[in-house]
């Protein structure tokens, strides 16, 4: 399980406090919270953990575009992997339903929810364009993947992550598996929308996709990554 330091978790408290007291009664935050925390703090986290959630807060807090609604976007980071089960297929769908549970009775709108519920949902299928699309989806997906694009030995440690989460899924499906996600977001027209997070990193998120499926297919798989 990888799981921040103490001074990132006291981060990430704070910052949940922050976007969450004016919207939520005390008692109704902090059992969300305790939602959230016992999620991405979960024995089957390795890659989707806490760890995640604090790079997503940063990158956000670092882009030079900010959100439109900012809470709407801080509260689809906190749920959008709250579900996260490597033998189901509807993770995006029961974390929206997650978040829609947890705060009921809060201050955001009818319209906000629903915003809310498309942004968490919209984390299952990075690749593809959307109508209603925005910048908060396009803020949103690209914090999410900005880690494609980092150092390879980070990329590989990323990588190895995620196969410790599918542990259950043994190597002769996994492969497969992967390389089908691999090559799905290495056809993407664009694999980051923000010009911000193109600059940054398109061209190595690309080669790290590249390497990897390299790896999954000459038989080595993250044996031949580096790191």
């Amino acid at each position: 399980m990888t799981t921040p330091d103490q001074p990132q978790a006291a981060s990430l408290a704070a910052r949940w406090q922050q976007t969450v007291a004016p919207l939520l009664p005390t008692a109704a935050g902090e059992a969300a919270w305790r939602y959230v925390l016992g999620a991405y703090a979960g024995p089957d986290r390795h890659y989707h953990a806490l760890a995640h959630l604090a790079t997503m807060f940063a990158v956000l807090d670092a882009h030079p575009e900010k959100a439109s609604d900012a809470a709407v976007l801080e509260l689809a980071v906190w749920f959008h992997d709250a579900v996260y089960d490597s033998l189901r297929h509807d993770n995006e769908a029961r974390s929206a339903e997650a978040a829609l549970q947890y705060l009921q009775g809060s201050r955001l709108s009818a319209e906000q929810l629903a915003r809310l519920d498309y942004l968490i949902r919209r984390t299952q299928h990075h690749a593809r364009t959307e109508p209603n699309d925005g910048l908060d989806t396009a803020l949103l997906l690209d914090a999410d993947l900005w880690i494609l694009g980092a150092e390879p030995a980070q990329y590989a440690a990323y990588a190895r992550q995620v196969r410790q989460e599918y542990n259950l899924v043994p190597k002769l499906l996994y492969r497969p598996g992967r390389a089908k996600v691999l090559r799905h977001l290495l056809e993407a027209p664009q694999l980051y929308r923000t010009r911000y997070a193109q600059q940054q990193r398109d061209a190595a998120a690309r080669r790290n996709l590249a390497a990897e499926l390299q790896a999954w297919e000459n038989g080595r798989g993250l044996d031949d990554l580096s790191g």
